[in-house]
Parts: structure tokens; sequence; C-alpha cells
């Protein structure tokens, strides 16, 4: 989840990037950024900034930051009231459809993006993505809404509410993105059978091996944990670890979990391919520094 004050912490970031670059002639996949809950694609002082920064210590590389509809109202909303399956499906649709990205591509999430992007690498393998870096993402799924800084407190509380009571109703799985990763640990088989998105993807319903076997294509699946996070609780869904099943207090251990297995992360693991970064601070408030110096050479393997 994103919003306008988290936009504010991403300050340290988005201001203009010097202007030495990355030096050479290195060849670098264009990159597909997909923003979180209260942003948009293309403000300047978030994705817009985050945009240019990639392309100037890139070489000039492509950078796509999706946009869901046709202007930034419509991609504004979609953070809260498009369903992700629809949402996936679009940006499935436009990246098979953009040419520069045929070859492959590299992609960063933006909190709930984070989610919403492993979605495309596993339901949609062409055009190949290769690396996959997620900033507080919610894999796992979120139990809590401890701030709801884009909205009038009013409307945090409902929503608050309306989670906590009636978080797997159809209706409400259908008019709001949250419901769809609302991971209620005291009623486990409630979440699996209302969730109609993260339950799929984390192949909580059924073994989708297609979903094993096109996770598993990718070279490189990065996990970034804001230390401090006071937005995502559990903040441990940022590294795929929730609460364990009946309470909501102690974390169960990564490579304990049901979808450990269930969705290859075992075997990603033996290969090399899960990186844990975990930084202080709380939600997305990273330093241009920090991106540079740990994000951007991610980009820069082929």
């Amino acid at each position: 989840m994103l919003s306008a004050a988290i936009i504010l912490s991403l300050g340290y970031l988005i201001w203009s990037a010097s202007a030495g670059g990355t030096s050479g002639a290195t060849t670098v996949l264009p990159v597909v950024l997909w923003h979180g809950m209260g942003d948009t694609c293309c403000l300047p002082f978030s994705l817009g900034s985050i945009k240019k920064l990639i392309e100037e210590h890139t070489n000039g590389t492509y950078v796509r930051s999706l946009k869901i509809g046709g202007n930034v109202v419509l991609d504004y909303e979609s953070g809260f009231f498009v369903h992700p399956n629809e949402q996936v499906e679009y940006v499935c649709k436009h990246l098979a459809q953009d040419e520069r990205l045929a070859k492959g591509y590299n992609a960063i999430g933006f909190s709930q993006g984070g989610q919403f992007l492993r979605a495309v690498a596993q339901r949609c393998p062409e055009p190949p993505m290769r690396t996959l870096i997620t900033l507080g993402g919610q894999h796992q799924g979120v139990f809590g809404l401890p701030k709801c800084p884009t909205l009038t407190a009013t409307s945090c509380e409902y929503l608050s509410r309306l989670l906590n009571e009636a978080a797997y109703e159809e209706w409400v799985q259908d008019e709001l993105v949250q419901a769809t990763y609302w991971h209620d640990p005291l009623h486990e088989n409630h979440y699996r059978l209302g969730s109609t998105f993260l339950a799929d993807i984390n192949n909580e319903l059924y073994l989708n091996e297609n979903y094993i076997e096109n996770l598993n294509k990718l070279k490189k699946f990065v996990m970034v944990k804001f230390l401090n996070d006071t937005i995502v609780q559990p903040k441990d869904s940022q590294w795929f670890q929730f609460y364990t099943s009946g309470q909501d207090q102690v974390i169960q251990p990564f490579n304990e979990s049901k979808v450990y297995k269930d969705l290859g992360l075992d075997r990603m693991l033996r290969k090399g391919k899960l990186q844990f970064l975990g930084i202080e601070g709380d939600h997305l408030a990273i330093s241009k520094a920090w991106f540079i110096e740990h994000l951007v050479p991610l980009l820069l393997l082929a």
C-alpha cells in the first residue's frame, strides 16, 4: 500500500539523480515498475522520478511505469477499486504488446504492486520476467490497518471495520482491492475459500503447477523488507512470512510455511534465486543512495 504521506517519505529517493550514471556500454534489460496503493504511474515526485533515476544509472534503459486505465485518475483509483485479477490481466496484455520487452525485462513492485507483479510472473511467462524486486510487498497478505493516511479518519475506520468483519464477502472482494490480500490467521479456512486473489497466487486453494514452473523461471526474486514498517502488518509478510495459523502474535519460520513448498520457493532458495534485503525505516522510505547501491546492480545483471 502506498499513500500520499508515504510518497513524501520517498523524498530521499526521488530528488534529481546525479548526472554521472553508469559508465560503459552495458546492455541493460528494460525495467517495468508497478506503483502501490495511493500512487500513480507517473507523478514527477514519486514513480516519475524513480523512472528517471533508473534511466540515469543504467545508460538510458527503457523503463515502463505501469498505468492501469487510460489516465492517471483511473490509475489512482485502480489501487483501491479494480480487482487485482483484472489489473494483472490488463498488464499482461499490454506487456505482451510492447515489442521492447520481447527479449525479457526486470520488474520492481512497490508495496501491493509487488505481489501484483509476482502474479504477472506466475500467470504470464511471456514476455519473460528475469528479476523481480518487491519493495514492501505483502506476499502473505496483511492483517491489520494501522494507518490509512490517504483517507479521512471516518473512511479509515469504516475500511478497517469492513475488512475485519466482512473481508471475504463476495461484494467486498469484488469492490475493494485490499480485501483480496486480507489474510486472517484466526480463520484460515475463511481466508483460503474467500480470498479471490492472494490465496490463488500462493497456491493455497489447489496446486497450480504452472505457477510453480513460471515463478522458478526467474533468475532472481529479491524481497525488500522495511524493518520499522508501521503500514504493513505483519511486516514479515514482505519476506514471505506470516503469523502461525490460529493466532496473530508469533511469526512462522519461512521454511515451515505451507506456501514455501507449494509455490516452489524451496527450489528457488536451493538454487540461490531468493534474496532477502532489509532496510531501516518505515514503509517505502528508501534513500537514493541505498537504491543505487543495492538495487541498480541487480538491474545490470544479464
